[in-house]
């Protein structure tokens, strides 16, 4: 059967290569961001995943078009980096408006319909920070720990109507969203330069990192599963590091990160 596909921040990078492996796939995928145009087969609807209206009336416009929602992939996100006492509560608020409420009002859209259709899949894009909260990307960190707990919880209330949840934790991924990250290096003299080596760190491995395509591939895969483990790690040596947050005292997990990330 022809699956209909949503995939939130499908404009490029990860969220692109995820919605044109699905399109490969042969699905039918829409594409929700703030600006766009359909373009390789993958249908565009202009909506801010921060406006709860908004994204209500592009999943009714799937609906309308589709009758049925059967995967939504949850990709819209951005990163802010920054020491957390210097942090401005405004860029820490919209971090988490656009990475977990925007999540949140994307899921509460489809799911009456998938209910009602007795099932459907949706798949969170988290990531290794959610469980190894690297400094000076607390708040990135933050949100992403919050989808993981979101999608332990939302697993539990949906499974009954065969709805599936999972998320989906990458490390680094060589796209864009590393020159997109909103950067502050305020107080970084205080901090001894540990900001702005912080966040340099980051974004070195971030270039070097998987790349999008493959991200996307094993995405796509993981959402036309029925069902799946609820937190994937993405890469074997996440997958390492997402055992060592597991099964290490967490006083030795977080010494390894600040060794990285904190110097």
């Amino acid at each position: 059967m022809n699956k209909i596909v949503i995939v939130t921040g499908g404009r490029g990078g990860i969220g692109r290569c995820t919605a044109k492996s699905l399109k490969k796939a042969g699905c039918t995928v829409y594409e929700f961001s703030r600006s766009g145009k359909t373009e390789d087969g993958i249908i565009h609807i202009t909506a801010d995943m921060t406006d709860e209206a908004q994204v209500r009336a592009a999943v009714d416009e799937v609906l309308s078009r589709e009758g049925r929602i059967d995967i939504l992939v949850n990709n819209a996100g951005f990163g802010i980096s920054g020491a957390a006492e210097l942090t401005d509560p405004k860029e820490a608020h919209a971090q988490l408006e656009l990475n977990l409420f925007g999540m949140d009002n994307a899921t509460r859209a489809v799911l009456p319909a998938m209910r009602r259709q007795g099932g459907g899949r949706i798949v969170c894009m988290s990531s290794i920070a959610g469980i190894l909260p690297i400094p000076f990307q607390l708040w990135y960190s933050v949100s992403k720990a919050a989808i993981n707990a979101y999608v332990l919880a939302l697993q539990n209330e949906v499974k009954p109507f065969g709805v599936t949840v999972c998320a989906v934790m990458p490390g680094d991924i060589a796209s864009g969203f590393t020159d997109a990250r909103r950067k502050s290096q305020a107080g970084d003299d205080i901090y001894s330069g540990r900001i702005e080596r912080s966040v340099a760190v980051m974004e070195r491995d971030e270039r070097g990192g998987m790349s999008p395509e493959a991200a996307g591939r094993y995405i796509a895969k993981t959402a036309l599963r029925k069902n799946s483990r609820p937190l994937l790690a993405l890469g074997l040596s996440y997958k390492g590091a997402a055992m060592i947050a597991k099964l290490a005292p967490r006083r030795f997990s977080n010494f390894l990160v600040g060794k990285i990330y904190a110097k």
